[in-house]
């Protein structure tokens, strides 16, 4: 099996595994880091041949930049003590703990060196954290701080790494000087990606079609971490800003093609990316086997030490954190925090370590700058995966059984009820614009009333719940004429897809004729 050939069943198993997890209740990216475990551990498969310094440009861009289509720069405003708590202030507080122990216990280990592993380890992995989060049903509010914390607490983490990483190399440290880089790294990045996102979104208004698009949302993220990463600042600040600046201003309510289309394909690169980056933190893991060189026993020992240690450190910081926020939520009630002991818990162990901390691991430089080895490298290397393997896979493994037991799901009543709200609304809009039009063109009374009945469908589409809110404008008799209706209108446009398709085949067709009638028509039984 060759490289390429290796690539391919990734592929492949990113796809089965979403399908195969929901049925035996395992999180899809646990199930590729185990295949990538097994594939590691077979004679014919070979070692993934990935320049470290590859991997965080070439997996974390697409994957921020789905996950921050889920999501709202409003949202993280609302939320912003939880998620600074979560990822600025417990990464620090974890890079010195596992810094100071992993010194203590790992005989000759430079202080720097071992908060670089500190570092490292410090951030729960973004995709990780809200691929199995939400796959478990849990509150809204616990997806929300997960997906937060997971998104801005990389960017701590690596321009931390790379302070840590500078001062084993060069020998200096200077505070002042560290400081004064992640400050710089934070202003560069956001430039940039405000910079490519107001850029991005002028290019889409002249672009117009949505293949094109789509086609450019895939390129800004690559091009935010590249550039800012040039220009000495954080890459993945870079992607988010332009992923929310996008996701804020270039949305154009009218663009339906556009929209379905783009969340189709973003859905498939998020699947396949998600899956390969798992797949690889399990094929990687012949390099830590490597590093052991018979002291099994010790660095089996050193990793656990390390490894208790953040998972503890995450549950001290989460409880006085969850009892601060709730203190300053008496005053907010729009934030998202935990409301019980049992969501606390879940938000611990949820911290799962990832694609992130393999990156950086394989990334240490092999000498420092006077050309000695890097000191410890190989020990670091073996206690990061063992970090990474024992959160990511027993916790992956154990978080839907710890759910279930502690019983933390979401509001679904909230949710509909908030769906309701929304149907209310859209229909409301939509009978408010038939009043101005009726204000500026006299409509026949049949038309008018034929509009005034489709404005009312447009909510019960969205909520068929609100059909009891509004007996006074649609008794039941007409929405259950309306269901028929559409089911009638959906077999008819069945038999007509059907028909345009079978025309596809027929000699003298015009293939992209045929697409483009079956396209309209697709569109139509959207509606």
């Amino acid at each position: 099996m060759d490289q390429l050939a290796l690539l391919f069943v990734l592929l492949l198993g990113a796809v089965v595994s979403v399908p195969v997890g929901d049925r035996l209740g395992v999180p899809a990216p646990v199930l590729m880091t185990l295949l990538g475990i097994v594939l590691a551990l077979l004679d014919f498969v070979p070692n993934v041949d990935i320049p470290p310094d590859l991997i965080l440009p070439l997996l974390l861009p697409p994957l921020l930049y789905a996950a921050v289509r889920r999501t709202s720069w409003r949202q993280f405003a609302a939320n912003k003590r939880p998620i600074f708590l979560l990822a600025v202030a417990l990464v620090f507080v974890t890079m010195f703990c596992v810094g100071f122990v992993a010194h203590a216990i790992v005989p000759g280990l430079p202080i720097a060196a071992a908060l670089a592993l500190g570092a490292l380890v410090a951030p729960p992995d973004p995709v990780a954290a809200t691929a199995v989060a939400g796959q478990l049903g849990l509150p809204r509010r616990l997806v929300s701080i997960l997906e937060g914390e997971g998104l801005f607490n990389d960017v701590t983490a690596i321009v931390l790494y790379h302070v840590a990483i500078t001062a084993v190399v060069g020998g200096t440290f200077s505070p002042w000087s560290a400081g004064a880089d992640l400050v710089l790294s934070a202003v560069v990045a956001v430039a940039v990606g405000l910079a490519l996102g107001w850029g991005a979104n002028r290019l889409m208004d002249l672009l117009g079609d949505p293949t094109l698009q789509i086609g450019l949302t895939l390129l800004v993220p690559y091009a935010a971490y590249v550039l800012a990463e040039e220009l000495h600042g954080s890459g993945v600040l870079a992607v988010l800003t332009a992923a929310l600046f996008l996701a804020e201003y270039a949305t154009d309510a009218d663009d339906v093609m556009t929209r379905l289309a783009g969340h189709t394909f973003w859905d498939v690169v998020d699947t396949l990316v998600t899956g390969v980056a798992f797949g690889l933190i399990g094929l990687e893991l012949h390099n830590a086997i490597r590093t052991a060189s018979g002291r099994w026993g010790e660095m089996l020992g050193w990793a656990a030490a390390v490894a208790g240690v953040v998972v503890l450190v995450r549950l001290l910081w989460l409880l006085p954190a969850t009892w601060l926020t709730k203190r300053l939520h008496a005053r907010r009630d729009y934030e998202d925090i935990p409301m019980s002991w049992r969501e606390t818990v879940v938000m611990w162990w949820s911290g799962m370590r990832g694609v992130a901390s393999v990156a950086l691991a394989l990334a240490i430089p092999l000498r420092t700058e006077d050309g000695s080895p890097f000191p410890d490298r190989d020990e670091i290397v073996f206690i990061a995966f063992g970090v990474i393997m024992a959160t990511l896979v027993l916790q992956g493994l154990t978080l839907p059984w710890l759910v279930k037991r502690l019983g933390v799901q979401a509001d679904t009543e909230r949710e509909k009820e908030f769906e309701k709200a929304l149907a209310v609304r859209a229909a409301k809009a939509a009978k408010r614009r038939l009043r101005e039009i009726e204000q500026v063109e006299e409509l026949p009374e049949e038309l008018s009333e034929r509009m005034l009945r489709r404005a009312f469908e447009i909510g019960v589409r969205i909520s068929p719940d609100m059909g009891e809110e509004e007996r006074m404008e649609a008794h039941a008799q007409r929405v259950q004429r309306m269901r028929r209706v559409r089911r009638i209108e959906g077999e008819m446009l069945s038999a007509a897809r059907h028909e345009v398709l079978a025309a596809r085949s027929e000699p003298g067709a015009d293939p992209e004729v045929v697409d483009r009638v079956l396209r309209q028509l697709d569109v139509r039984s959207l509606r």
